[in-house]
């Protein structure tokens, strides 16, 4: 009975046993596939945990670079305040005059101008290097406000001058030097300027704009050099405005000159004396004048000016007679190689003769070859010139001529060697009463510095 009772325990005990140990077989696989994925979970935990740190170092670095503009640009505000405090300061007391250094001396000084050189070749008579001319300009700026500007003309010229019939023969040659004009400019406001001094006038346009190299032909339109005065010594107030934000400006000036005055004490037409009353004034009271202009862009390279000007004063010393002259001009740019220009001026004065007119105009046109977007060898620095200009009525101071009446038909070119330095040339040919004006062909190298 015991050793039944021994063997039947034992079978019961180990029967159990196999069946547990089947099912931990399956709890155990399973259990290694949720620590695998436990693993895994904790891997991926810490990949992330390395990527936010990186994040939280790269933030700590930008705050610290933040900090440390906001503390420049503190203390730069900090600065700035103390200079605009320091400004103020030193403004509201009265700064010593220095002496400029070299450096500055020579910003506010420049010097520009032209030279010339003319061969002159008449119809009747043998050609010749007639002319030599050197016209510097200097300019200074004293201020933000204050300007001055000065011209002078040296020429060396030929006595035996080809451009009279029969030509003159002179022996050797002659060397003017003059003062063009000298005056000092006060900057009031944007749109006014107080000049005084000597002065050019504004009488038209070209006196002003068209000297030396920029006339594109080698001598000036002849009522600007035989009707107006080129310059005058007085005061004068000049400036534009704007009109809309389109480009289009009002200019404006007005000016108190000693004006035109007589050679002698006569009165006669004759004794008429241009740009002679300089130094005290030979007549009671000075001559006045103004122009009015408008300047209107459409686009670039396309644009209109037209102006009105004139003047009027006495002009013979006995204070007896008055000289007048009014003046139409205008210039028109179509396109990079279109130019075309002119004017028309009338004067009339009294004289113990009576009362004498004179009249004149003259129109300009040039065209730049480049228009034509041609590839031909140096035709893009040729420009053509072509030239009318009149002049009739009343007395000719220069040759003495009464009813004097000269037209003249000007054909020309210039070649830019570069964009200041020109060779220019053109034939004139001449209509007159005056049988000394002849035709001829004139050459001239020019230089704007």
């Amino acid at each position: 009975m015991t050793g039944l009772l021994t063997a039947g325990s034992a079978l019961w005990m180990a029967t159990p046993a196999r069946v547990q140990a089947e099912v931990s077989d399956a709890d155990f696989k399973a259990l290694q596939e949720t620590v695998a994925k436990l693993a895994d979970e904790v891997q991926s935990l810490r990949q992330t945990n390395q990527v936010v740190q990186q994040i939280h170092e790269q933030d700590q670095v930008q705050l610290q670079q933040l900090q440390q503009k906001l503390a420049e640009t503190q203390q730069t505000a900090n600065d700035a305040q103390q200079k605009a405090v320091a400004v103020a300061t030193a403004q509201t007391q009265p700064l010593p005059r220095v002496p400029l250094d070299e450096a500055t001396v020579n910003h506010n000084f420049m010097m520009l101008g032209d030279a010339e050189m003319q061969f002159v070749k008449p119809n009747q008579g043998n050609g010749s290097f007639y002319m030599a001319d050197f016209a510097p300009i200097f300019l200074y700026r004293g201020g933000d406000n204050i300007l001055f500007e000065a011209g002078f003309d040296t020429t060396l010229s030929n006595n035996n001058n080809p451009n009279t019939n029969p030509p003159n023969q002179g022996a050797g040659y002659t060397t003017t030097f003059n003062l063009s004009f000298a005056q000092l400019d006060y900057v009031m406001t944007d749109y006014m300027t107080f000049c005084a001094g000597y002065m050019l006038l504004p009488l038209g346009t070209y006196t002003e704009r068209g000297a030396g190299w920029l006339n594109k032909l080698p001598d000036n339109p002849l009522p600007v050099d035989e009707l107006i005065p080129g310059a005058g010594a007085g005061v004068q107030l000049r400036g534009g405005v704007p009109l809309g934000e389109t480009g289009k400006i009002f200019n404006y000036s007005v000016y108190g000159v000693n004006g035109v005055s007589s050679s002698d004490t006569t009165g006669n037409a004759g004794s008429l004396d241009l740009n002679g009353n300089v130094g005290p004034n030979l007549h009671q009271d000075p001559a006045g004048g103004g122009r009015l202009g408008i300047f209107m862009p459409y686009k670039p390279h396309y644009d209109l000016e037209l102006g009105i000007s004139g003047m009027s004063g006495q002009w013979d010393n006995a204070g007896n007679h008055i000289w007048t002259a009014g003046v139409f001009d205008a210039a028109l740019h179509l396109g990079s190689s279109i130019e075309a220009k002119g004017e028309y001026i009338h004067t009339q004065f009294g004289s113990d003769q009576g009362n004498v007119a004179q009249d004149g105009w003259w129109t300009q046109v040039g065209y730049k070859l480049a228009g034509l977007n041609l590839e031909f060898p140096g035709i893009n620095n040729l420009e053509l010139i072509g030239r009318f200009d009149s002049v009739h009525g009343g007395y000719n101071q220069t040759d003495n001529l009464y009813n004097y009446s000269t037209r003249r038909y000007t054909v020309g070119y210039v070649y830019y060697i570069t964009s200041a330095f020109l060779f220019e040339g053109d034939y004139e040919f001449l209509h007159s009463n005056d049988p000394s004006q002849v035709n001829q062909l004139i050459l001239q190298l020019s230089y704007g510095f």
